[in-house]
């Protein structure tokens, strides 16, 4: 089995899979602005890993069949089980966190077994909202934590992870990421992690 990780792309994915739990460390650990820090790399290397996979030529089709696999499993972890796992550290265990997480992992689970069966819609785009919006969104949330005071941050991440996970398995039609996304959602994931991880070792 271990050999399919030689493949450039799997490798970066099973490398995505090593910051996911880094980061699910980090959380149960209650160091969580760390947690989401660290988890910006597993987005990175999502994205990384679907570039390196289409620009690899004469690729065997049984290395992509297992990286698609294998990609699947990434994007539920760090998409839906990580921010769950922050949410119900962030909360205290709250009944609400309970609610919101559950909510979070069965829509991810939905979203992604409908993608991986039915793929995208005839004109390229994504039926929901993908996985990979949830960690940023966790980020950025995160940035601007100072500016609200705890109990209502706490209240509004629970609420707005309650919407993402609604869009997840809703009909609205999100467009593939083109070069210039990938390019914004990179510099946005470093400068937020450096923001994140400069703040929690301060």
């Amino acid at each position: 089995m271990l050999k399919y990780l030689w493949d450039p792309a799997n490798a970066i994915t099973a490398g995505g899979l090593v910051f996911s739990s880094a980061s699910l460390f980090l959380a149960f650990s209650e160091h969580l602005e760390l947690s989401v820090s660290v988890a910006l790399w597993a987005v990175l290397s999502d994205h990384l890993d679907g570039i390196v996979a289409a620009r690899t030529g004469n690729r065997d089709p049984d290395i992509a069949k297992m990286g698609k696999s294998l990609d699947g499993f990434a994007d539920m972890i760090y998409g839906a089980v990580l921010p769950a796992a922050i949410i119900i550290q962030l909360s205290h265990a709250s009944l609400l966190a309970l609610i919101t997480s559950t909510v979070l992992l069965v829509a991810g689970a939905v979203r992604l077994s409908y993608f991986a069966n039915f793929g995208k819609s005839a004109d390229g785009r994504f039926f929901g909202l993908p996985l990979s919006y949830d960690i940023p969104v966790m980020a950025a949330a995160f940035v601007v934590r100072p500016l609200f005071p705890s109990e209502l941050f706490v209240t509004l991440t629970l609420g707005l992870f309650l919407v993402l996970a609604g869009l997840h398995v809703s009909s609205i039609r999100v467009s593939s990421p083109n070069a210039a996304t990938y390019v914004a959602i990179t510099i946005f994931a470093l400068a937020a992690s450096t923001i994140l991880a400069s703040r929690a070792l301060d």
